[in-house]
């Protein structure tokens, strides 16, 4: 091969790779994070868009520039030369793709664990009962919620201090454990900036662990198709400051032992669940909304 030729070839895949790598970290195609978990799941994201692009641009070069090169000519009316086999050839565009293809399995084995926690695991092999996805260590303090799911609607209810509310509050950098259960078929709790989503499943307590990292308001979505109204089972997550969370449970306390409810909207649709099958606590923030 001529000395020209291999120095294009370097060019044209340099190129390629930094074309990759600028895509894979700049292709903003998740929305901004806002929790620590996803931070890994990002990079392995990013890693992962960043090969495809590559891949992408290298066999639709190939492609091109094969219809381009090595298109018939005017005239040719010849055979093509016969091209038996080039085993190095073989062997190069199989052993590239299955490196490719382990390593990314191994480093998403890697993430994986990162994300759930051996500790997780482990209570799930001898507590089949209890499904987690987890970060913290066992012995982590964290901020525990209750989280009820019906159709279609979440409900949440704060562990000793009696509020239930319709919107999921949550203090910022610290660890947040949702405690899940389903009351009637499977649902799927999902927060796109969190990048973690777990099932709620009948007769069964379901765990989800994470660290929020950004204050705002983010959207709560059921992903496991759950009836007529599956679309609109909806609700927010709002991840406040420590402070600001302490005084929003202060004021819930307050309004809800007086009998006035400041829940957020759990949605029309929620209320079609016959009354006999709501918890009576749940009972009662339902109603309030609909009084209002």
């Amino acid at each position: 091969m001529k000395p020209q030729r291999i120095v294009s070839i370097v060019v044209l895949v340099a190129l390629i790779i930094s074309a990759a790598v600028w895509y894979g970290t700049n292709n903003h195609l998740l929305p901004p994070a806002a929790g620590l978990e996803a931070q890994a799941y990002d990079r392995l994201f990013n890693t992962m868009v960043g090969i495809a692009f590559g891949v992408f641009l290298l066999i639709e070069g190939l492609l091109i520039f094969a219809v381009l090169v090595f298109q018939r000519r005017a005239g040719d009316e010849e055979d093509g030369p016969a091209i038996a086999e080039d085993l190095r050839l073989e062997v190069l565009w199989t052993a590239i793709p299955i490196v490719t293809v382990l390593w990314l399995a191994i480093y998403s084995t890697l993430v994986y664990n990162r994300i759930v926690g051996k500790e997780s695991l482990m209570i799930a092999h001898h507590h089949p009962q209890a499904a987690y996805v987890s970060t913290a260590a066992v012995a982590e303090p964290v901020t525990e919620i209750d989280v009820t799911a019906m159709q279609f609607a979440w409900i949440f209810t704060y562990p000793g201090t009696e509020v239930t509310s319709g919107e999921l509050h949550v203090p910022l950098g610290r660890k947040v454990r949702l405690n899940m259960q389903a009351m009637d078929v499977i649902h799927a709790f999902w927060v796109p900036e969190l990048r973690l989503k777990q099932d709620t499943i009948p007769g069964m307590t379901t765990h989800l662990e994470f660290t929020p990292t950004r204050l705002g308001t983010f959207n709560i979505i059921c992903t496991e198709l759950c009836g007529a109204y599956h679309g609109g089972m909806r609700a927010e997550m709002v991840v406040d400051t420590p402070e600001d969370y302490q005084k929003w449970l202060a004021e819930q306390a307050v309004a809800q032992s007086t009998g006035k409810t400041i829940a957020s909207k759990p949605g029309e649709e929620f209320f079609a669940l016959p009354p006999h099958h709501v918890p009576d606590h749940i009972h009662h923030v339902i109603s309030e909304e609909l009084v209002q």
